[in-house]
């Protein structure tokens, strides 16, 4: 089985991850998708995240019962900060029979160098990487090494810059962005008056 594993604090979920997610199980050999929610990312800011409970449920909420989707809180067992090497490793020993491929946007491509344990990673996992209309710089040689050992699939999914980040800010000043956010995900961010 081919899995795809979607990282991210979904903080929250928007049509954004859901059309990415949507187009890699339609124009790429993988079987399923996973959406690793994490508790936190090592190289971005705690401050705005909201309870990994809530992001998880949302989530939840945005794949409904869509069989191609499936939603994990295996990072939320693990010890923090999560690194995806570690991940990786633990969800290999518990499912064997399951091939995972790392799903990614191209701006995070270029910070790779900066992960734990990057060669090994890309050595072991394939990776699928989507457009974004701000790639990432590319100026180390480290990066260019790892990259060099990878296995990379680059998809043509149509870019979506819709981020947590402007939703959050959007929901603060009272801006209606119902249409920014799968529906009974952003029901629910109404009715617990998330990111107000």
């Amino acid at each position: 089985m081919n899995t795809g594993l979607f990282f991210g604090s979904f903080n929250p979920v928007h049509i954004g991850h859901m059309a990415i997610a949507n187009y890699i199980a339609e124009y790429t050999t993988l079987n399923e998708i996973w959406f690793v929610v994490s508790p936190h990312n090592p190289l971005k800011s705690k401050e705005t995240l909201l309870a990994g409970r809530d992001r998880l449920y949302m989530t939840e909420l945005a794949i409904g019962g869509d069989s191609r989707f499936r939603i994990s809180d295996i990072e939320f067992n693990l010890p923090q900060p999560s690194f995806t090497i570690d991940t990786l490793a633990w969800l290999a020993e518990k499912y064997p029979s399951r091939r995972f491929t790392l799903i990614m946007g191209e701006d995070n491509l270029s910070t790779l160098h900066k992960w734990k344990n990057a060669e090994e990673l890309v050595k072991r996992y394939p990776l699928i990487v989507y457009p974004r209309l701000e790639p990432g710089k590319r100026t180390s040689k480290r990066l260019d090494e790892i990259l060099s050992m990878a296995t990379v699939t680059r998809v043509e999914a149509p870019i979506m810059e819709i981020s947590g980040t402007f939703i959050r800010k959007a929901i603060r000043e009272g801006k209606n962005v119902s249409w920014f956010v799968p529906a009974p995900t952003w029901r629910y961010i109404r009715e617990m008056h998330f990111y107000e």
